[in-house]
């Protein structure tokens, strides 16, 4: 039997995040990740990891950097 319905991909935690700025002469941008996201074992990034963020229409997408390589 054949069905109509897309495969959903599964879902990870979710909770409130922040923007905040921290800057004081210059806007510093922070997005805090909740504790149960970050501490989700599918949690994609390391502490102090360099990451590539990007504005597509309305989301802001966070992808790990990809590796240049070195001549």
């Amino acid at each position: 039997m054949c069905s109509d319905k897309k495969e959903e991909e599964p879902v990870g935690r979710t909770g409130k995040g922040k923007v905040v700025d921290r800057g004081t002469k210059y806007p510093k941008i922070f997005v805090y990740v909740p504790r149960i996201v970050a501490t989700d074992t599918t949690f994609p990034f390391q502490i102090g990891e360099d990451v590539t963020v990007t504005i597509q229409n309305d989301k802001l997408i966070v992808e790990k950097m990809k590796e240049q390589k070195k001549e």
